[in-house]
């Protein structure tokens, strides 16, 4: 599935190789992606970059068995994902279609993002930033579970550290 444009469809025709076809977007994602899965030495993510527009896909991969998601940083096309009744995951672009499968258990896919089964949700805006914990939004706007953050500057007082020189011996007698 693609819904969308890409404004550099034409130049990554030509990149990809695929001159003198008739392609859509739809068709150079799928591409792209092939590419990616047998023989290209780029990363995801980079890919990824290179698309220029308003754009949501989802790829299901029959030989693998895996699927690959992403959506453009703008956001203007929408995608959701959720969970339906039976604990399939679900990835569409039709809102009546998720209400109907997944209830109140699903949300708007992150903007900016990429999913896939073996390496799950991960921002290719910024890579090295893999997002371990997004907090699950449910149709209606409310968090369902928690979200823990880490606080950096708060300071616990813990036992103090001591070297190898240091006496052990009040120790050992207030021990025995």
């Amino acid at each position: 599935m693609f819904v969308g444009s890409l404004d550099n469809l034409s130049s990554l025709i030509r990149q990809y190789g695929l001159c003198g076809k008739s392609t859509s977007e739809a068709m150079l994602v799928i591409e792209a992606y092939r590419t990616l899965r047998d023989r290209g030495p780029y990363p995801a993510d980079q890919v990824l970059k290179d698309l220029n527009g308003s754009f949501a896909f989802v790829i299901y991969d029959n030989k693998t068995g895996s699927v690959f998601a992403a959506q453009s940083y703008d956001g203007r096309v929408p995608l959701f994902w959720g969970v339906a009744c039976d604990g399939s995951a679900v990835i569409c672009d039709d809102l009546n279609v998720m209400k109907s499968g997944c209830g109140k258990s699903f949300a708007p896919f992150p903007n900016g993002c990429m999913f896939s089964s073996e390496g799950g949700l991960k921002s290719f805006e910024r890579p090295m930033n893999k997002m371990k914990a997004v907090p699950r939004v449910d149709s209606e706007g409310t968090m369902c579970g928690s979200f823990f953050k880490v606080d950096s500057c708060t300071k616990i007082s813990t036992m103090p550290r001591v070297g190898s020189s240091a006496d052990w011996t009040s120790w050992e007698d207030s021990h025995k």
